[in-house]
């Protein structure tokens, strides 16, 4: 039987939910504080967790917060009083499952225990099962390519995502590879015909939103539908007026835990939370677990291999693109270069040279001019001067062997050019 720990400093509390949760089927047991709480819960786990925030001399925040430092995969829901709704969105943020709002309904509240409950056997599953057949490392790491810290750093904490059905925010400039990322992350689900339903906020209009996500009764709409069992996958979320931010939040209230949620976003949520621009609890929602995505000139150094990765996607009349090369000069130029596209950009640039090249080998000179720009040169000052004389010899050439003018150009002094 599912067990619930009741955690409020009012008796008649503890009375009033043991009759009308006990007899759905779930064992109840009580604390009446926060630090009595706590201790219940270390000596025996429960699966659900249920507290008010008001209480002394720990109170709900604090007890959520210490429980989650315990076992991170707690399911805790607060209860609060209208007065203190702030600060139960606000629990949110510190990874309350969800809350419920004094006086709330009988069915409410079963409902919320049974999702929390639903969520608590998902989390126990993925735990003993780890990564699904859809995640494993290879094709994680044949999506995410590189060697570079960030993107290590980025792979790992995919790996750990692959495992839980928490809702995930990524953050990134467009073509960073969000799309990506949350491929992976729908094939962790490990049912090959669960939809992974792509919903792009920038482009859909509110009346089209409301209808087919939100649906007539605010329940859910065709959307929810199609998403459950799989995922739902929110593009460009900060593209959504004010008014579907707040719809949205009873819509994930009810139906977030049938399907897994995904969002992006180019914008710092966060700050537009705090100038009043993004509705608070939709993006405590949304955000319990945020990936920053690198972009691609943070992470230069993995573009070597990229380049190569590309190469072999790319098709050529001519040659095998097994063999087409990049010299080291292209590649130091490439990764001097801003990207401000990123990853797109990079693949766009290198499919096209590869695909109308007439050599094998692939030099600075055949890639697209906005890269050979000389305001780009300072940034790869310090690899060609730890490189042979030859790249020395490229930058000179550039400028006509002028020495001072090579070195004003690399932000260098002259006495490094030889």
């Amino acid at each position: 039987m599912p067990s619930v720990l009741i955690v409020d400093d009012l008796v008649s509390i503890h009375e009033m939910l043991e009759a009308v949760i006990q007899p759905t089927g779930f064992a109840t047991s009580f604390a009446t504080d926060g630090e009595k709480g706590l201790a219940r819960y270390k000596g025996d786990k429960y699966d659900l967790v249920l507290a008010d925030i008001d209480m002394k001399p720990m109170d709900g925040i604090t007890l959520l917060k210490q429980l989650k430092l315990y076992d991170p995969n707690a399911v805790v829901i607060i209860m609060t009083a209208y007065a203190s709704t702030e600060s139960a969105v606000q629990a949110l943020k510190y990874g309350a499952f969800d809350y419920l709002q004094k006086p709330f309904r009988v069915d409410e509240l079963i409902a919320t225990l049974r999702r929390g409950l639903e969520f608590r056997k998902f989390q126990a599953e993925r735990a003993a099962t780890g990564i699904a057949p859809g995640a494993k490392a290879a094709d994680i790491e044949s999506r995410l390519v590189g060697k570079g810290v960030k993107l290590t750093k980025l792979v790992t904490q995919v790996r750990k995502l692959a495992t839980v059905r928490t809702p995930v925010l990524l953050i990134g400039e467009n073509g960073t590879g969000k799309s990506a990322v949350a491929e992976i992350l729908h094939s962790a689900n490990g049912n090959p015909t669960a939809t992974l339903l792509r919903i792009d906020c920038s482009l859909s209009s509110d009346a089209n939103f409301r209808e087919a996500l939100l649906g007539s009764n605010g329940d859910g709409g065709a959307w929810v539908k199609q998403a459950k069992g799989g995922t739902l996958f929110l593009q460009h979320l900060q593209c959504l007026s004010e008014q579907l931010q707040k719809e949205l939040v009873s819509v994930l209230r009810n139906t977030a835990h049938g399907f897994r949620l995904i969002c992006t976003t180019s914008e710092d949520l966060e700050k537009l939370v705090d100038e009043g621009r993004f509705h608070d609890e939709l993006f405590y929602r949304v955000a319990s677990l945020p990936v920053q995505m690198p972009a691609l000139r943070e992470r230069a150094d993995d573009i070597p291999l990229l380049v190569k990765h590309y190469t072999q996607q790319a098709t050529n009349p001519q040659f095998d693109v097994n063999l087409i090369e990049f010299t080291d000069d292209a590649l130091a130029v490439m990764m001097a270069y801003h990207w401000p596209g990123n990853l797109t950009e990079l693949f766009q640039v290198v499919s096209k040279i590869v695909a109308t090249t007439e050599t094998r080998v692939v030099t600075s000179q055949q890639l697209p001019m906005r890269l050979r720009e000389l305001k780009h040169w300072p940034a790869l000052a310090e690899f060609l001067l730890g490189q042979e004389k030859q790249y020395i010899d490229m930058v000179l050439h550039a400028c006509r062997g002028d020495k001072p003018a090579a070195a004003r150009v690399l932000g260098v002094d002259p006495g490094r050019l030889g």
